[in-house]
């Protein structure tokens, strides 16, 4: 029987239910079926018209999708989530639930590359405008809210910067303009934050980061208010079909056991490299929320248990000592996406954020001597080595 009262690290090992539900399984079984079968025709016409519940196909829901989902809204302490294909997909339909054509939404500047590229790409094309502004600043928040303002999204901690956001102040301004806050949980986990109970409306996930923890799968996750959640997955995913895999389903759910653990090793690591890279002759600035110097470390420590594993840090030079830099290194892998066990670096200006104008790079200090770093669980003596030696070499 699982108790609330345990705690998280417990929790994410034995999960909401303890078991398989439908068969008891100790590990959660990988549903591999397109198609489940009626057991006569008012049984398929009572699964279609909503009066019994069960599974007809997978495309609408799958047993491992929906174990999945239980774990994610129990962990996160929503009520319901939605599991999708992509932390993209997550995003996108989380547009498509809240907005219709002629609305807008307020966007913290600093977002991933992909997300602002849907903004400049996508959303045209169905009237739905992402007005970005410096999120870290409650008041320009505050001002782009305008009558047709559907929801405030951000990321916090922000990629790549690093930026911490206020999820109480969004959260406020949301409450007081009758509007929806969504927050990108990704870099966090709902082990170092939880924006729910912080006054979110919506929690979302890139799951293919910290969540599946491993680099083998591709989803993403929302997690909210039961309304919410059945207006999302009966009103917009069934239809799109930005669903999830049973197989991924699955191997987020092993990931989620281990989530605890690997996190605290991530965040150990990751402040003992930010304070070796704070000292470092070859370093301009490291931006890490656990640092004193950080701008928003009191409101870090204020809604985070911990700093995270992430890091962006600027090299003294330009973009051709930070690519001399990156070519360097012989642990660190130069790999886009992040929360792996693996150390990975990246420089945003040319891979993760290269669909940012240099404008728009500039406005949200992705500057070209930036390299981001997703701290793995390494020996960190290993891993500060090998940065120390490839900065060396610039």
């Amino acid at each position: 029987m699982v108790k609330k009262s345990w705690r998280f690290a417990t929790l994410a090992v034995h999960g909401s239910e303890g078991s398989d539900p439908l068969t008891g399984a100790h590990s959660t079984p990988i549903y591999q079926s397109s198609t489940f079968v009626f057991k006569n025709s008012q049984h398929g016409a009572d699964l279609f018209a909503g009066k019994e519940k069960g599974y007809i196909y997978s495309r609408i829901h799958n047993p491992t999708q929906a174990a999945l989902e239980r774990e994610m809204a129990f962990l996160e302490e929503g009520e319901e989530a939605v599991a999708m294909g992509s932390g993209m997909a997550a995003e996108t339909i989380t547009v498509m639930t809240l907005c219709r054509s002629g609305d807008n939404f307020v966007s913290s500047r600093t977002v991933y590359g992909g997300t602002h590229a849907m903004y400049q790409k996508v959303l045209p094309r169905i009237g739905v405008v992402a007005r970005e502004v410096d999120a870290s600043d409650l008041n320009k928040v505050e001002e782009a809210i305008d009558d047709h303002t559907r929801y405030i999204f951000i990321e916090t901690p922000a990629n790549p910067t690093i930026e911490i956001m206020n999820v109480r102040g969004c959260a406020e301004i949301a409450r007081r303009k009758g509007i929806k806050l969504v927050v990108d949980n990704t870099f966090a986990t709902p082990y170092l934050q939880k924006p729910l109970l912080m006054g979110a409306d919506i929690v979302v996930h890139s799951a293919t980061k910290y969540i599946g923890g491993h680099g083998d799968c591709v989803a993403g996750l929302a997690i909210g208010s039961k309304d919410l959640m059945t207006e999302m997955r009966k009103g917009v995913l069934t239809d799109v079909g930005a669903i999830i895999s049973p197989f991924n389903a699955w191997l987020l759910l092993r990931g989620l056991k281990t989530l605890p653990v690997r996190m605290d090793r991530h965040c150990d690591n990751a402040m003992k490299v930010a304070q070796f890279l704070a000292f470092h002759p070859r370093v301009e600035y490291v931006s890490y929320p656990g640092l004193r110097f950080h701008p928003q470390h009191e409101l870090a420590k204020a809604q985070m248990t911990s700093f995270g594993g992430m890091i962006a840090f600027y090299v003294k030079g330009g973009f051709e000592e930070g690519k001399r830099m990156m070519d360097s290194v012989q642990l660190c892998t130069l790999a886009v996406s992040l929360g792996d066990t693996d150390t990975l670096i990246v420089h945003p200006a040319s891979t993760t954020h290269s669909a940012y104008s240099l404008e728009d790079l500039k406005k949200t200090g992705i500057a070209p001597n930036m390299i981001r770093i997703s701290v793995g669980i390494e020996d960190y003596h290993d891993i500060m080595e090998d940065l120390d030696q490839a900065l060396k070499r610039m």
